[in-house]
């Protein structure tokens, strides 16, 4: 019969980590390239009002921000410096406010349509004028549910 042997000085070679910076700057350049970090570019002064009693909003996806305001000073050789409205990230009219609904509409789920609301962020210093119109345009389109956004009031 033959002689059994045991080896017990002989190790595992160890797991090269040479590639391993190469798999974390790649992971990185990855979630660089795909995070979102600002949907719309804010055009208009925007120093919304503070509040003590505030609710967060669950669903941000479900959201239409609509802002108020004048214009940023690199703006106001265009635009002027009366109060605008800026849906997404262009100055419109209140006429516009129908479509820039329906575009957000469609690319939200049927299931989720009925959740969608209308958020105003109103500048401090804007008039209830701009405000009563842009509101009676969401009315007469059937976007019922409208909110004021507005900062944490500090004691």
């Amino acid at each position: 019969m033959g002689k059994f042997t045991k080896k017990r000085g002989i190790a595992n070679p160890e797991v090269s980590t040479a590639s391993l910076p190469d798999i974390i700057f790649m992971l990185l350049f990855f979630f660089m390239v795909v995070t979102v970090l600002r949907d719309a570019e804010i055009k208009v002064n925007n120093n919304v009002p503070s509040a003590t009693e505030l609710t967060k909003l669950e669903k941000k996806s479900l959201v239409n921000y609509l802002y108020m305001g004048k214009p940023l000073e690199r703006f106001q050789a265009t635009y002027g410096t009366k109060p605008r409205l800026q849906l997404g990230d262009k100055f419109a009219d209140i006429a516009e406010i129908p479509l820039f609904l329906e575009k957000h509409r469609s690319m939200v789920p049927e299931n989720q349509r009925p959740g969608i609301s209308s958020s105003l962020r109103v500048d401090g210093a804007v008039t209830m004028g701009i405000v009563t119109d842009v509101k009676t345009q969401l009315r007469k389109t059937g976007q019922l549910k409208i909110n004021y956004s507005a900062k944490k009031r500090v004691d």
